[in-house]
């Protein structure tokens, strides 16, 4: 079933309630595999990756899930009160959606590191469903790693006496680093732990990224657990990685997943 206008589910309660927006399309029967889309910080699920790979997907008949985090596009919440926990509930959540289909995360930025997560969550409880995930520019453990490891003095203090460092961005407007994102975050960091995921992992990461260096990527491939990683480096690659090559090459990068012998044109 296809569903073209935004859909709404209420998580969480009392003053931690929020409705969070999605779009659920079915593909071609109750069985198709689901490619579950996270978004990256301050995106939404009308980016440009994820509406090129709805089209795909529908061409396909797979099945795909898009949402957005609280605090970000269609849903409810303050974006300076939400956290990297909260975004995790809401994506498992969200999974409730798929029900027993086949699931392939695709995490972009933030969305890498809380596909980890989620894939980590998924382990825990014995759901065999996962059939991999693909990593576009994971930003893994980002809050301490990318953010507040590279903050300067002045920024670091505003944040602690403050609440909130407004960031300069090369996109748009500055962005909010909130003391809450920081602290919160540091409850689900990975760089310490051997990661457990196991499904393959694909990781697509430009050379010439400069939110997310593609070290990053480097150093996440030694702290997965999980043996079948491919790491693509996109030498002329930036962060977003949503030129049309970009984007074909991710959607080999997942049908490969879908279907290991299948081949994309």
């Amino acid at each position: 079933m296809n569903q073209q206008e935004p859909h709404f589910l209420d998580i969480g309660q009392g003053v931690h309630a929020r409705r969070i927006a999605y779009r659920f399309d079915g593909g071609a029967s109750d069985t198709s595999p689901a490619i579950v889309w996270l978004s990256g910080f301050l995106s939404d699920m009308a980016s440009t990756k994820v509406v090129f790979l709805s089209e795909w997907a529908s061409e396909k008949g797979y099945a795909i899930l898009r949402f957005d985090y609280s605090g970000h596009g269609l849903s409810g919440g303050d974006i300076q009160k939400a956290s990297v926990g909260a975004w995790l509930e809401e994506a498992v959540a969200m999974l409730e959606l798929v029900s027993k289909r086949p699931i392939i995360l695709v995490g972009s930025s933030l969305g890498g590191w809380i596909s980890l997560l989620l894939a980590r969550t998924l382990g825990q409880h014995g759901d065999a469903g996962l059939k991999g995930l693909v990593l576009i520019a994971p930003a893994w453990d980002m809050t301490e790693k990318l953010m507040w490891e590279k903050m300067s003095d002045d920024a670091r203090n505003a944040v602690l006496t403050e609440g909130v460092f407004y960031a300069p961005s090369d996109y748009d407007d500055p962005y909010p680093i909130t003391r809450i994102l920081i602290e919160e975050g540091r409850k689900h960091l990975l760089a310490s732990r051997n990661i457990p995921v196991s499904a393959p992992v694909r990781i697509l990461q430009g050379m010439h990224d400069e939110d997310v260096p593609w070290e990053h990527s480097v150093a996440l491939v030694d702290l997965l657990a999980e043996d079948d990683v491919d790491l693509t480096l996109v030498k002329t690659g930036g962060h977003r990685l949503s030129e049309p090559g970009d984007l074909r090459r991710l959607a080999r990068t997942i049908e490969a997943l879908i279907k290991p012998d299948a081949t994309l044109a």
